[in-house]
């Protein structure tokens, strides 16, 4: 690819652990969409010294962009205009009419009258310093983006706040600014597509990619990357569109070869799969193990409502009996982690609910509750469809609690995928 990025996170509250980076692959998944290669994405604490250190690593790798979120915000640690003034070499002064739209900001938010206190002018004058020569873009908060053209050595530089929300609300705006618009310019037009399977592992993915490499001509012109999560398997192939027939052959030949297990070659989700099949059929779900998460993942989706009526967590087994109708006599002889078990909470919640479609999970999480012939990951299914036979299978996942029960819920969501398409 022609053009390079880097993005810097900052903050300590990252860094930590504290929360989670949700700006880096959001950002990411922006530029490849806009044809620029993300060469790094780096995290570092709220110190001048440090964030300079990421900046000076970025221009020696000769990215042709770096973006940077997170330090605009009021308080002392919020450093990162500061240090990218500092970097560029150039001073900070106060915009008149960013300065304006941020006291505007903040009055209507805490609705302040004459005269603002003393400690909020100060966070509208800290907030609107821009570096002489770049542009500030609008803030959605009360923290301005920046940016900051290209100059001899250095590449250009976007700042941007560090809520998420923020971030988002702004990249409209901050990409069409010169410098950014210009550090950009030179990228390609690449093409992205993205198949999903579900009992697809790597190494036997890996084995097919190795024979296309050798059979299919242009095959290096494909950048194909992998990521297993969930028991999902998904498979992004990024190229420039030149290379537009070299897939066509390469998706081909996966679906030749693993087409059963392929549930979607255009990057739709599992959720989003099951909604176009359902095609006025209602579902319901019976869970023990899994808690409620199969009914959360059928109704993440807007729109859900048309087809998924509601949900029985039964962990007591005396739910299973009082509200499923699972004979008490049958989780006696069996135990309740059991696919006659299953096959009877999944029937009782077609019944209890009204759906066309139910399915259950009933199994044994961790870390203990391991019974003979029944290790911590037993997992059983039941799936009861309006006119067929109730089906059941049982599953044993590896992994911690978190693990099983994540691997149980997208089994079930697959159970039923499978099912329908039959």
């Amino acid at each position: 690819m022609s053009t390079r990025a880097g993005i810097v996170v900052t903050g300590t509250e990252v860094l930590s652990g504290r929360i989670s980076d949700q700006n880096g692959p959001w950002v990411s998944a922006r530029l490849l969409e806009l044809g620029v290669d993300v060469a790094h994405i780096t995290v570092c604490g709220d110190r001048p010294d440090d964030l300079t250190a990421q900046l000076q690593f970025l221009t020696d790798q000769r990215v042709d962009l770096i973006v940077t979120t997170g330090g605009l915000g009021p308080t002392a640690d919020d450093l990162t205009v500061e240090a990218v003034a500092e970097f560029t070499g150039r001073e900070l002064r106060t915009d008149p009419d960013m300065r304006q739209t941020i006291e505007s900001v903040i009055r209507n938010w805490r609705k302040y009258s004459d005269p603002l206190p003393a400690s909020i002018v100060a966070a509208i004058d800290k907030q609107a310093l821009i570096p002489v020569g770049a542009e500030a873009i609008p803030p959605t908060g009360t923290a301005p983006g920046v940016a900051v053209d290209a100059t001899d050595g250095i590449p250009a530089i976007l700042v941007l706040p560090g809520p998420p929300h923020e971030v988002q609300a702004m990249w409209p705006s901050a990409v069409a600014t010169p410098a950014v618009a210009a550090a950009i310019a030179g990228r390609g037009a690449y093409d992205q597509h993205t198949v999903r399977a579900y009992g697809l592992s790597e190494p036997d993915l890996a084995v097919t990619l190795r024979d296309l490499e050798q059979t299919v001509d242009g095959f290096d012109a494909l950048e194909i990357t992998t990521c297993m999560s969930g028991g999902e398997l998904e498979i992004v192939s990024r190229f420039e569109v030149g290379a537009a027939a070299t897939y066509r052959e390469v998706e081909a030949q996966l679906l030749s070869r693993h087409g059963d297990r392929v549930y979607s070659t255009d990057g739709s989700t599992i959720d989003a799969v099951l909604a176009g099949l359902f095609d006025g059929r209602t579902i319901g779900t019976a869970e023990s193990c899994t808690g409620g998460m199969v009914a959360a993942a059928l109704t993440d989706r807007p729109g859900s409502s048309a087809y998924m009526l509601g949900g029985v967590v039964s962990y007591a087994n005396e739910v299973k009996s009082g509200v499923l109708g699972v004979p008490a006599e049958l989780i006696d002889e069996l135990g309740a982690v059991s696919e006659p078990v299953a096959a009877k909470m999944a029937e009782g919640a077609r019944r209890v609910l009204g759906s066309d479609i139910a399915v259950s999970t009933t199994g044994i999480a961790g870390p203990g509750g391991e019974r003979p012939g029944k290790p911590v990951g037993t997992v059983c299914f039941g799936l009861a469809i309006d006119g067929r036979d109730t089906v059941t299978v049982t599953r044993v996942f590896p992994g911690n609690r978190a693990t099983v029960r994540t691997l149980a819920t997208s089994a079930a969501l697959h159970l039923v995928e499978r099912a329908l398409r039959d």
